[in-house]
């Protein structure tokens, strides 16, 4: 079911609002509306890996692109009567005596007696020409989801001196063409320079000011000094935030990394409040969130039915 803005009438209550409805926020949709818990899924329509060719790496779903698999997942999950969907996007949140009233920035107002945050990060793109532009096609992030594709190419990983030495050994299993590209203000010590060369990694310490591609699929990085090095594929460490400001309105408390801190049972800091997805995990792959999500669904679940009972 879809709320239709003009039909209402009253400020509708929910047992549970999900914020997010991509892969986690899908997922806990599903687990909750075969509990027939009144659920309301909120969602922008912009998920994070929106310009990611394929997705790869979960079961039953390998090569699809991510807006096949979303799309099937929201068509399935709305074959359960209990869940509805608003498009648009949540742009405030507070706590109540009874649970949580959402604002939506169409204008609307939803009250709900749990709340999951499933609304995901917003990577900072660093300022160099042809990044953003390649961010998930051929400058990508994680060689679980894109590491087969490019087996024996020509790779680069351009991250700080911890992120390049944790990559450098996944990497160099799936290819022997690799090189260290330092990103400007890290230092790199002599055991892992030393490890590189061990293992025939060539080092590049060069300031990266464009990446030359064709829609996304690189050909070039051009360094500050003029110079070029061909590569089909770089993994880039860059640092993100979280998509919504929400969480930390509400009083959730973050990890040192940005994540949202949860428990084993998803649960933050702020009671009745619940996470999944990549906004509380390092581990960002679409397997991940659906897991993280139908965990939380039946986390919520479990809590609702204790309550009630």
């Amino acid at each position: 079911m879809r709320i239709q803005k003009q039909m209402m009438t009253h400020i509708p209550t929910f047992d549970v609002i999900i914020i997010g409805g991509s892969y986690a926020g899908l997922a806990a949709a599903m687990s909750l509306g075969r509990s027939l818990r009144n659920v309301l899924v909120i969602d922008s329509g912009l998920p994070c890996n929106r310009q990611t060719p394929h997705s790869h790496n979960f079961l039953t779903q390998d090569g699809k692109t991510p807006r096949e698999i979303s799309e099937t997942s929201r068509a399935q999950v709305a074959q359960y009567r209990t869940v509805q969907f608003y498009d648009g996007l949540a742009t405030a949140g507070i706590k109540t005596e009874n649970g949580f009233e959402i604002k939506a920035n169409l204008g609307d107002t939803f009250y709900g007696r749990k709340l999951i945050l499933a609304t995901g990060i917003k990577d900072l793109m660093p300022d160099i020409k042809g990044f953003s532009e390649c961010w998930g096609i051929s400058v990508i992030h994680c060689p679980y989801c894109h590491g087969y594709e490019f087996r024996d190419k020509k790779t680069a990983i351009m991250a700080d001196a911890a992120r390049a030495t944790h990559l450098a050994p996944l990497v160099s299993n799936l290819t022997r063409d690799l090189s260290i590209i330092g990103l400007q203000g890290t230092a790199f010590d002599g055991p892992q320079l030393d490890k590189f060369k061990e293992n025939n990694v060539q080092f590049i310490a060069a300031t990266v000011k464009e990446i030359e591609h064709e829609a996304g699929y690189l050909h070039h990085v051009v360094t500050e000094d003029g110079s070029k090095y061909a590569f089909d594929a770089i993994y880039a460490g860059i640092p993100f935030v979280q998509q919504s400001e929400i969480p930390a309105f509400l009083g959730c408390e973050f990890t040192e990394q940005g994540h949202i801190k949860t428990d084993a049972f998803q649960k933050t800091s702020v009671h009745g409040v619940y996470a999944c997805g990549d906004n509380t995990s390092a581990m960002r792959s679409v397997a991940n969130a659906v897991a993280a999500g139908s965990l939380t669904g039946a986390m919520v679940n479990r809590d609702l039915a204790e309550e009630l009972f």
